[in-house]
């Protein structure tokens, strides 16, 4: 005779219980987040040590991400960064929708990130000298630049011309916002316009290229830059190397859009080691001002 009891599901097919946030299983452990490893070598790295050395892999020299509030901080002098416009938000003028809002997306981005958008700028001093600099957040939505970025890039360089101070910009970035569309490539003429005027009071624009720095960005005004250095091994160009590859059917040379190939090939004045970085801009500062 068979059994009229209810089978039980199988472990496979039971839901997941959803911890309720408070709940013990949503509490961070205290040793999360305290190592990191290294794309470079896979060695793995105390945090905290790895911060003092500014996210630089002290065992293969890798250069890390390094957030940009924290890059913008140690570039100035001590307690003389000043944050510009970060009342700007990204707005959404197309109405744009792929798999998720673009509205939503960018709350989500923001909430997860803190920060309003893939910019920051502000005014400093470097060794007493003023200057009016920005860095891309390359973890908002890969640094594209949308019209918010690109008018706080443009910023900069009106802020520059008129306290005629030298302007310093790290970029960051996988190009122009797509869902933004042409808005977002207007940004390209606007801030290569911005320099054109910033240019009347002959004061240096430093350009620092980091790992990726691509797309519209790099087609405009991070190629525009009275002295341009990168970071070690940044992967610096328009289109990416695979794209390339795909369009010409050819195999492109070892290291190509690579900094140390673009420095061979007369592309950019230098490759700055990050811990050199603040005194080499002091010293550009000081010799172009």
């Amino acid at each position: 005779m068979r059994s009229t009891k209810p089978r039980m599901p199988a472990w496979f097919s039971k839901k997941p219980k959803i911890a309720q946030p408070g709940s013990p299983e949503t509490e961070p452990s205290r040793m999360e987040g305290l190592w990191v490893k290294c794309d470079e070598c896979n060695e793995i790295l105390y945090r905290a040590e790895l911060e003092k050395v500014f996210n630089v892999c002290p065992h293969c020299n890798h250069h890390m991400a390094w957030p940009a509030r924290q890059r913008l901080l140690a570039t100035v002098d001590p307690g003389t960064f000043e944050e510009m416009d970060r009342e700007l938000e990204p707005l959404d003028p197309l109405g744009f929708v792929d798999n998720k809002k673009y509205r939503d997306r960018v709350k989500s981005t923001r909430k997860a990130i803190g920060e309003n958008d893939a910019f920051l700028s502000g005014l400093g001093k470097i060794e007493g000298a003023p200057v009016s600099l920005g860095a891309f957040v390359f973890e908002f939505m890969g640094g594209s630049m949308g019209s918010v970025v690109g008018e706080k890039v443009t910023r900069v360089f009106e802020r520059a011309h008129d306290l005629r101070c030298p302007a310093i910009l790290f970029s960051a970035s996988g190009g122009a916002r797509m869902q933004e569309g042409i808005f977002s490539l207007m940004q390209m003429a606007k801030t290569s316009a911005a320099i054109a005027r910033f240019r009347e009071i002959r004061r240096p624009f430093i350009s620092v290229l980091l790992h990726p720095t691509t797309g519209g960005v790099a087609a405009s005004f991070s190629w525009l830059g009275d002295v341009i250095f990168a970071e070690p091994k940044a992967l610096i160009g328009f289109a990416g190397p695979r794209v390339i590859e795909q369009t010409i059917r050819q195999k492109l040379p070892e290291g190509f859009q690579r900094s140390e190939f673009l420095l061979e090939h007369g592309m950019i004045d230098g490759i700055v080691q990050r811990k050199d970085l603040r005194a080499k801009l002091a010293q550009v500062v000081k010799l172009l001002s």
